[in-house]
């Protein structure tokens, strides 16, 4: 039985990505594995929010760049209002789509889309 999907996004810049993600969107920083510790990159994290994981990777063969994650979410303009009052850029500003949702989309550094979905 399926439990769970985690979207691996790839990342240029590990710190870069890990502000964006948390200062920026509310993620957790949940873990970093380096291959060498004391380099910034290449370096695979985890980063949570309200039970949704991403993982972002900057190692080689890790995804590619441009990556899309599909997120539901309850309010998509309660969701708008936080990331405006947080400087974040938005790629599409809510809107109700013919198929019924209300979406928003985000791009991180690196081109990954996150599109928030209340449907």
């Amino acid at each position: 039985m399926f439990k769970a999907a985690v979207p691996v996004f790839h990342i240029s810049n590990s710190a870069e990505a890990l502000k964006f993600y948390c200062e920026k969107l509310g993620f957790r920083h949940e873990f970093s594995h380096r291959a060498i510790e004391a380099q910034a990159d290449p370096c695979y994290s985890g980063v949570s929010r309200d039970g949704i994981w991403l993982h972002l990777s900057s190692f080689s063969g890790d995804a590619v760049v441009g990556g899309v994650a599909n997120i539901i979410v309850e309010n998509v303009d309660t969701l708008h209002s936080e990331f405006v009052a947080n400087d974040v850029t938005i790629n599409v500003e809510p809107v109700n789509q013919t198929w019924g949702s209300r979406e928003m989309y985000v791009k991180d550094s690196d081109g990954n889309c996150l599109r928030f979905q209340q449907l």
